[in-house]
């Protein structure tokens, strides 16, 4: 019988996702088209692959026995595949990457590019969003955080340290003044992020090795979702924020926003590249971590030319 691969992957993703919709999305073609693909592939095998009702669709038994199957027969293909390219250079196929906005659009692009010129035979795709996607169930390869540890079920490598400073406008500063005490900065209102707790938003290194991380519980007076909107509130002086040094080092190069409260150094992050604990790791996604990991070796782009007094002492 001669099967079609582009239908068992097709099958595969329907599989995954339990959604025709979802499946057409994350292979780029019509709801239409995946149907048609799986008919033809029920009908070569001569079986029913899929219940389908309103609500979706779900696996028969024979269905799930197939699709474990394929799937395996799927990996060691495009292990082959891998094993056979490692005698060239070039990258093929197709990688999906998810990353945080602020760091994607001002850095993962201007670091990758020249990675994928290199590599023209790529199909790259970069979605770029504050929220913390599912790496298996959104159907990416590989996934970019900035996170203090990366989630369990996830293989993670780290990229680089992210250090945050908290800063505010030149204007507020004098006229509010400059905290020198977590008591004294506990009374400025602050800009806060949506998408962190506040408890680890505002933590600080202990003042010995060893010491307790101290946390504060701010005052909020604005909430955002997105790191550049809130050093835009910032900017305008309408509080005190801490946020990664890749967001706001341009403005503190520029002198639109200042480092406050030297007391005490901000716990840092760490940016991670996570990947699905699977059997099968493609080139592609072990290339662009190893060129990640190269070019983020020493000082990232965003530490560089920073004014005096920015660099606290770094953390391991």
């Amino acid at each position: 019988m001669q099967y079609r691969l582009e239908d068992i992957e097709t099958f595969l993703q329907v599989a995954d996702t339990g959604s025709i919709t979802q499946a057409a999305d994350r292979l780029c073609v019509s709801k239409s088209v995946i149907s048609k693909r799986i008919v033809r592939l029920e009908g070569m095998l001569g079986i029913a692959l899929l219940h389908r009702s309103t609500r979706g669709v779900t696996l028969t038994d024979r269905g799930q026995a197939f699709s474990q199957r394929a799937l395996r027969i799927i990996e060691d293909l495009n292990l082959a595949a891998d094993e056979v390219a490692e005698q060239g250079h070039e990258l093929v196929g197709q990688l999906r990457v998810a990353a945080p906005l602020s760091f994607g659009s001002r850095y993962l692009g201007e670091l990758l590019f020249p990675f994928l010129a290199h590599h023209p035979r790529l199909q790259f795709s970069l979605d770029l969003e504050d929220r913390t996607v599912d790496l298996v169930r959104d159907g990416y390869d590989l996934g970019i955080r900035v996170t203090r540890s990366p989630a369990l079920e996830l293989k993670a490598r780290r990229l680089a340290l992210s250090r945050r400073v908290v800063c505010c406008s030149p204007a507020y500063r004098q006229q509010h003044g400059d905290p020198q005490s977590f008591e004294a900065l506990l009374q400025h209102p602050a800009i806060g992020y949506a998408n962190v707790s506040a408890s680890q938003l505002w933590q600080f290194e202990p003042e010995i090795p060893g010491g307790e991380v101290r946390a504060l519980s701010m005052r909020g007076r604005i909430m955002v979702n997105n790191g550049e909107s809130a050093a835009s509130a910032a900017r305008a002086g309408l509080g005190v924020a801490m946020l990664p040094l890749f967001i706001v080092a341009d403005a503190l190069c520029k002198g639109e926003l200042v480092c406050i409260a030297g007391f005490a150094n901000p716990v840092p992050d760490h940016i991670f590249a996570v990947y699905p604990q699977t059997r099968y790791v493609s080139r592609a996604v072990r290339g662009v971590i190893d060129y990640l990991v190269t070019a983020l070796s020493e000082t990232p782009p965003w530490e560089r030319g920073l004014p005096c007094g920015v660099h606290p002492e770094e953390t391991p």
